[in-house]
């Protein structure tokens, strides 16, 4: 690494908010949402500082599914890791963000609206789903029931659970698999 090279690298490191990213990465990988959710950013600034992290080979992304998915590149950030504080509160990522959904679009036991992006709609609707066990069968009266107690619109809702993987549907009959 010659001294412009050492020169970007310090300058990268010199934001909070890039250190914080490589510390959160340090413990899982993950998703700008969720870091963004962590961080208190919008999505789009952490992008850009994940972006200044890929450049300098710092961070690797990868495809999976819907999500582009940042992982460490342990080989090149191993020595900037050790100088790292530990982040640890006993809550994961994923159960803030969980949380954090929940709080956004249920009040008062009721869902405001349904959330457009899928995987805000899965974490609500996983959450709605939490009385009934995998494997539990309800009659559609049943069901629609349930769902009214959240929502008006149990039709959408309904049919999302079967397309999410969520229930499945035979006969009438609606059976939770996830």
């Amino acid at each position: 690494m010659d001294l412009k090279d050492t020169a970007a690298l310090f300058k990268c490191l010199g934001d909070e908010s890039r250190l914080r990213i490589l510390a959160m990465l340090r413990q899982s990988d993950s998703y700008v949402e969720l870091l963004a959710n962590r961080l208190d950013l919008t999505p789009g600034t952490v992008s850009h500082h994940l972006k200044k992290l890929e450049t300098l080979g710092l961070v690797k992304c990868s495809r999976s599914q819907f999500y582009m998915i940042y992982s460490l590149n342990r080989d090149i950030a191993a020595p900037i890791l050790e100088l790292l504080p530990a982040e640890d509160d006993g809550v994961s990522d994923d159960e803030k963000y969980r949380r954090q959904i929940i709080a956004s679009f249920v009040k008062n036991g009721r869902l405001t609206t349904i959330p457009s992006q899928l995987k805000k709609r899965e974490v609500i609707y996983r959450h709605m789903l939490e009385g009934i066990a995998v494997g539990q069968s309800l009659t559609e009266r049943e069901i629609n029931t349930l769902i009214e107690k959240w929502h008006e619109d149990f039709c959408t809702i309904r049919r999302d659970f079967i397309s999410l993987g969520l229930m499945t549907r035979e006969d009438g009959i609606y059976m939770r698999v996830k």
